[in-house]
C-alpha cells in the first residue's frame, strides 16, 4: 500500500479501506463528539458493521471512479481523513471534504492532506473545479478552504437538516487555473 508523507512530523496519507474497519471505528470512538459537531460521519459509523459498510461505500466509489477516501495517520495512528465525496471525471468536478479527531486538530494535517488530493485531482485527473461544502458554523473547516486558496461562492441558506436543526452550508471552490497559479506562487 502506498503512503504519502505529509511532512516531517510522522504524518502520512494512505488509502482507507474496508479491511481497516476496526481501526476506523476506534478512531471514530476517540473523536465521535468532536467530529460529530458538524458532520454526520460518526452517526454513519456507529458500530463495526456500519463502519465497514461506510468504508465499502467508498471502495465502491473508487472502483466506479466517483469518489475516493484517504486516512491521515500520525505516528501510525489513524487520526482523520480526507475524501472526494463526489468525483465526476466526465464533468471534471469534485467535492472534497475532511474530518479529524480532537487530539490531531490544529496541526495543519487536514490542510496538508487536502492539498495533496486536490493537486492530484487537478494535475493528474484534469479536474477543473474542486468544491468544499461546509457548515457555516464550522470555522476550522472554513479556514482550511481559505488556506487552500478557495473562494467563497455563496451560502445555501437552511440547506441541510443536521440532528434536527436546519444548517446553512457555505460553498467554497477553487478552479484549476487558480489552483496551479496558487501552488506555483
Amino acid at each position: 500500500m502506498f503512503a504519502i508523507s505529509l511532512g516531517d512530523d510522522g504524518a502520512e496519507l494512505r488509502p482507507l479501506e474496508p479491511w481497516q474497519a476496526e481501526e476506523f471505528l476506534a478512531h471514530m470512538d476517540r473523536g465521535r463528539a468532536f467530529i460529530g459537531r458538524h458532520v454526520g460521519l460518526p452517526d454513519a459509523a456507529a458500530d463495526l458493521d456500519s463502519a465497514r459498510a461506510w468504508l465499502q461505500t467508498y471502495a465502491d466509489k473508487a472502483a466506479a471512479d466517483s469518489g475516493r477516501l484517504y486516512g491521515i495517520w500520525l505516528d501510525g495512528l489513524l487520526v482523520g481523513g480526507v475524501l472526494f465525496r463526489v468525483f465526476d471525471a466526465r464533468q471534471r468536478t469534485c467535492e472534497a471534504g475532511c474530518w479529524v479527531e480532537p487530539d490531531a486538530a490544529g496541526r495543519g494535517l487536514v490542510t496538508r492532506a487536502v492539498r495533496v488530493i486536490v493537486d492530484w485531482a487537478v494535475r493528474e485527473r484534469g479536474v477543473e473545479r474542486v468544491e468544499w461544502l461546509v457548515s457555516a458554523e464550522n470555522t476550522p473547516s472554513i479556514r482550511v478552504a481559505q488556506r487552500l486558496g478557495m473562494r467563497r461562492d455563496g451560502v445555501l441558506r437552511s440547506q441541510f437538516l443536521y440532528r434536527g436543526v436546519r444548517q446553512d452550508t457555505e460553498v467554497w471552490s477553487v478552479l484549476a487555473d487558480e489552483w496551479v497559479a496558487g501552488q506555483e506562487a
